[in-house]
């Protein structure tokens, strides 16, 4: 795993936890990849119960702001019959982006777990303060398999 500075630290209980809804997440982004959009997959879960899914869609809708984590956001949020999602984690297999970063700055997530860094687009490179002060954030959970599958996507598009 992964760490950065203001990251959180997580028990072994938790990890197992994390690994099973990361593959869940990793589910979503097969199904964009199917799809021929950037295989990119989340899950928010409240209570250990799955709330909102969601994948890219970018190319199905003509949307450039259909990432994953969007998706999942408006599908937990309207499970939950309100805007704000401080009990809730999202997993999604890459480092979110600074509009994604946003967008859970402001449905306040309590916790966020990704597996893949994203060197060039994600939200750490420009800065963590983009996301809620009280949000806990988790690197690197089944980092290998979520890079693996971004990997075979641009290898076909070459």
């Amino acid at each position: 795993m992964q760490d950065y500075p203001y990251l959180s630290n997580i028990n072994t209980h938790t990890m197992e936890q994390d690994e099973k809804f990361m593959r869940e997440a990793l589910r979503e982004a097969s199904a964009a990849l199917a799809a021929g959009e950037v295989p990119i997959g989340a899950v928010i879960t409240w209570k250990g119960r799955i709330i909102g899914r969601g994948h890219n869609m970018t190319e199905r809708l003509r949307d450039t702001t259909a990432h994953a984590e969007m998706v999942a956001i408006t599908a937990a949020t309207e499970a939950m019959g309100g805007k704000y999602l401080q009990e809730c984690t999202l997993y999604v297999t890459v480092e979110p982006c600074p509009m994604c970063a946003g967008a859970l700055n402001w449905a306040q997530v309590g916790r966020i777990v990704y597996g893949a860094i994203d060197p060039r687009r994600g939200f750490s490179l420009f800065s963590p303060s983009l996301l809620h002060p009280r949000t806990e954030v988790t690197a690197g959970v089944l980092s290998d398999e979520c890079t693996a599958l971004m990997q075979e996507f641009f290898r076909s598009k070459r």
